[in-house]
């Protein structure tokens, strides 16, 4: 049987797996207080296996503040993140890309060693990147990341 390239193209097509839906990802412990304003962006989007986890700060879950030690922010930061993996059924062990950003780049070996103990071999690729500041006043750092099942 001779096939036409448009006839190929549809067979290749038709024998694709369906797209998986785009969804939020908003775990119980980051969703918004009954009666607050939603935010203006999701925690985490889950589309085709990949989850791509929203830029997070470091701040205290239960009074939302900024807490005065750095380790403890990056630490706070990392449980966020936690949160959103654990909402898409992932764990730090999906994680495949992550952006780290220091206003104090002087920071870096600080938040390393934090970061190592969440992050065991192989570690996902990295990007750390120094800016001025930050979207929350006082915050040190920021993380997002990238995560496939």
């Amino acid at each position: 049987m001779l096939r036409t390239p448009l006839l190929t193209a549809l067979v290749l097509v038709a024998s694709l797996p369906a797209a998986e839906k785009r969804r939020a990802i908003v775990p119980p412990e980051l969703a918004p207080a009954p009666g607050a304003p939603a935010p203006m962006y999701s925690p985490g989007i889950l589309i085709d296996g990949t989850l791509y986890v929203s830029g997070t700060v470091g701040t205290d879950i239960k009074t939302n503040r900024l807490p005065a030690d750095f380790e403890a922010e990056v630490n706070a930061a990392l449980d966020r993140v936690g949160y959103v993996l654990k909402a898409a059924g992932m764990t730090f062990d999906d994680v495949v890309s992550v952006q780290v950003y220091l206003t104090d780049m002087s920071l870096f070996q600080r938040m390393n060693a934090v970061y190592g103990s969440r992050f065991k071999a192989p570690r996902p690729a990295r990007t750390t990147v120094g800016v001025t500041k930050l979207a929350l006043e006082g915050a040190r750092m920021e993380i997002t990341v990238t995560a496939r099942k």
